[in-house]
């Protein structure tokens, strides 16, 4: 390999060495020329600096032969610029050995391409090309970013640093903030643009308001125009009429090269299509298409939601839009690239994937780009990140009206209207059908099968042609199978412990039955000392450190709470498998973090997730998965960029923990995960948080998530330098080699 990269940049560290005493020969050349003419400049030239007149030149000439002849004299002080001549070339030529082996290194080391007689110059022409910036021939150099400006005229304005006596006393910051203001002097600019505080730096992925406002750094007060500063991955405030700039140095970044291939999906907007079921901007989606594809992208991942395609009537659907939103995916002609392991029941059965053999199949078979297929049995609006508003359909909230107990109910007594209640799942009051149940196999009477059916009926064509290579079933609020313990309309802000859910009348009818079959009547309740929304752990006799959580009434109220839970999952899962026969399908879960560190994890119990510190609560979740071959989709790819927030700390809470209590329990049972972000994400630092996660370094079976969901298509996504970085991040997933973006 060394040999090869001596080939290809035509040089070594002995030919470095050879040009340096060349140089080194040549410099003194030049030293002795610049002697004699400074010699000779100095008989031309008067002590003063005035040209001598020609009376005077010869007396001058005497005088300065006597003074090189006399060894008392003028030779005591020839001697002393020879002796600093030869430490000059001495410092010269230790300057230039560094030199040599700093390129030498970063050619053989680093890829840097340099010219076989390279200086300074193209060293840090190479790194700002690589950091995203452009370097014209004549040195001009400004960034590529929208946040830079290019130089007027030809030049450009840039920050120096002191020297290297302050960095080698600080360790190299993580970021970069200068302040400049008003208009200095050339003397007082000169004075102060050297002075520098460096604060120590904190952990380079620390994301927090606290750890930014304590960021390393070095702030000047002097004075140039900042206007058209570079910036490199950073940015720039206005703050009392001064300029702050933070630049962000490289990060060392783990190497996904030859790692696993993990698909990756977009997901479209929500507003993608409209209330009356039309392709919202069908030439505009079209051409962010056909720039997904050019990144290959796996796939596209699309909600189809109950409250647009049943709005009006019950079972008169309509799919239009959905339709010209798939025969325009079909069109496209992309190619599938390993969007079958989302769907394999096992985790060996992934593990025997290899990538030659994926490309034989893709070349055998050459199918349009993907689609999973999201069935959202509840409404869009309210919640973080939801930018459009689709009820359920008109025909149900006609029935609440009538009849609110059909949703969810807290202890007050007040509705979600976000999903139907599980109480309703046995219960025929949705114009007599139930919301799941089958109760004969030819009677398929259940609102939700008949739903998926039609879907399935509908769009046979392209499950037949693999388009639609998933189906994700909304199990509630968020399309997650979870209580919705916190809803935001209601008064609930993190970290809030959240309430019960279990209030209306059909959810009340089941806990009574549960109660009189355990012989215990009177446990037909709920609690009455569980706090409320935002109340903490430790303020309520129910969640605290031995609290009645923990009691026999505790464990019992807890335990159908979390049952009810499961078995809504295990009806409508089993639906769906009859519904979408031979298609994969999988299921949500959320990633409720906070209070993860207390005993009780009131958080998680609320949200029906029987999870204390002594008890497994996602284990029976992952069998009922793995009964019916469904994969999960577990919404914490991003959970470990929240840990150094002041705010999760402060809620004790460990999305690390969970996310690996979660993954055990899925991988013990051999079913694959996906994953997906929760916070919007575009920057390079969120990625590599994304893909450590995705990846795991330390798994000692060496296993991984099967496919990645981003969140979502936007405006913002197709601007290009956020775009570049989205193309960096696929390739990374698909374990492809990567180099940094080039300008």
């Amino acid at each position: 390999m060394a040999t090869d990269m001596q080939k290809l940049l035509g040089t070594s560290e002995e030919d470095d060495e050879e040009e340096i005493e060349m140089d080194v020969k040549e410099e003194d050349d030049e030293d002795e020329e610049n002697g004699e003419k400074h010699i000779t400049a100095q008989m031309m030239m008067g002590v003063d600096g005035v040209m001598p007149s020609p009376s005077s030149t010869g007396q001058y000439q005497q005088q300065l032969q006597e003074q090189v002849s006399t060894p008392g004299g003028g030779g005591a002080r020839r001697s002393r610029p020879l002796e600093e001549k030869e430490r000059t070339k001495l410092r010269e030529r230790h300057r230039r050995a560094i030199t040599a082996r700093i390129l030498a290194g970063l050619r053989r080391h680093g890829n840097y391409n340099l010219r076989v007689r390279a200086d300074i110059n193209d060293v840090i022409a190479a790194l700002a090309r690589e950091a995203g910036w452009v370097v014209l021939p004549d040195g001009t150099t400004f960034p590529s970013r929208s946040q830079g400006s290019r130089p007027a005229g030809g030049t450009s304005a840039g920050m120096t640093s002191s020297s290297s006596q302050m960095v080698s006393q600080q360790t190299p910051p993580s970021s970069l903030r200068g302040i400049s203001s008003g208009y200095r002097t050339s003397v007082e600019y000169n004075a102060c643009r050297m002075k520098g505080v460096f604060m120590p730096t904190p952990s380079p992925y620390d994301l927090s308001s606290s750890a930014r406002s304590q960021s390393p750094g070095m702030v000047g007060d002097g004075g140039e125009q900042t206007d058209s500063l570079p910036l490199i991955a950073g940015s720039m405030e206005v703050v009392n009429d001064k300029q702050i700039m933070e630049l962000h140095p490289k990060l060392p970044e783990r190497d996904f090269a030859g790692t696993p291939y993990v698909p990756v999906y977009v997901m479209l907007p929500l507003g993608v299509i409209n209330m009356k079921c039309e392709l919202v901007d069908p030439d505009g989606l079209l051409k962010q298409l056909r720039v997904l594809k050019s990144i290959n992208v796996d796939g596209v991942m699309v909600d189809c939601w109950w409250g647009i395609v049943e709005a009006h009537a019950p079972q008169e659907y309509n799919w239009n839009g959905y339709r010209r939103l798939f025969q325009m995916v079909r069109e496209l002609k992309l190619k599938l690239q390993m969007s079958d392991l989302a769907c394999a029941t096992a985790w060996q059965s992934i593990m025997l994937w290899t990538k030659n053999a994926v490309m034989q199949f893709v070349n055998k078979k050459h199918l349009c780009l993907p689609v999973k297929v999201v069935m959202s049995f509840h409404e869009c609006g309210g919640n973080v990140g939801d930018d459009a508003c689709i009820p359920l359909p008109h025909w149900v909230a006609e029935i609440g009206r009538s009849n609110p107990d059909i949703f969810f109910t807290d202890r007050e007594g007040r509705r979600n209207p976000e999903c139907l209640s599980w109480g309703i799942d046995k219960e025929r009051v949705l114009k007599g059908r139930t919301a799941v149940e089958v109760k004969r196999i030819a009677d398929f009477i259940a609102v939700y099968f008949d739903y998926m059916r039609s879907f399935r009926v509908e769009f046979d064509e392209f499950f037949e042609d693999g388009i639609i290579s998933m189906v994700e079933i909304g199990l509630g609020p968020c399309g997650e199978l979870r209580y919705p313990s916190c809803p935001v309309k209601h008064g609930w802000r993190y970290p809030g412990i959240g309430e019960f859910q279990c209030y209306d009348q059909y959810m009340l009818k089941s806990l009574r039955k549960a109660a009189e079959m355990r012989g215990h009547s009177f446990w037909a309740r709920g609690p009455d000392n569980a706090g409320s929304y935002n109340s903490q752990p430790h303020e309520t006799g129910f969640f605290c450190d031995g609290g009645d959580y923990d009691g026999y009434y505790g464990r019992f109220f807890l335990n159908w709470y979390s049952r009810v839970l499961v078995d809504h999952g295990d009806r409508v899962l089993s639906l769906a498998k009859l519904a979408f026969e031979g298609t994969c399908i999988a299921a949500k879960l959320p990633g409720i973090h906070w209070w993860y560190k207390t005993a009780s994890h009131a958080a998680e119990l609320t949200a029906g997730f029987y999870n204390p510190s002594n008890r497994d609560g996602y284990s029976p979740i992952a069998a009922m998965l793995q009964k019916h071959g469904a994969s999960l989709n577990f919404a914490c790819a991003e959970l470990h960029l929240l840990e150094q927030h002041e705010d999760l700390r402060e809620a004790l809470a460990d999305p690390q923990g969970l996310v690996w209590q979660v993954l055990n329990a899925a991988w013990d049972v051999c079913i694959p995960v996906a994953t997906e972000n929760a916070l919007l994400c575009y920057d390079r630092v969120g990625y590599n948080r994304i893909l450590d996660n995705v990846k795991p370094l330390n798994d000692p079976d060496g296993r991984h998530f099967s496919s990645f969901t981003y969140l979502r298509l936007s405006p913002l996504l197709m601007e290009r330098q956020n775009f570049m970085e989205f193309e960096r991040f696929v390739k990374r997933m698909h374990g492809e080699a990567v180099l940094d973006i080039q300008v």
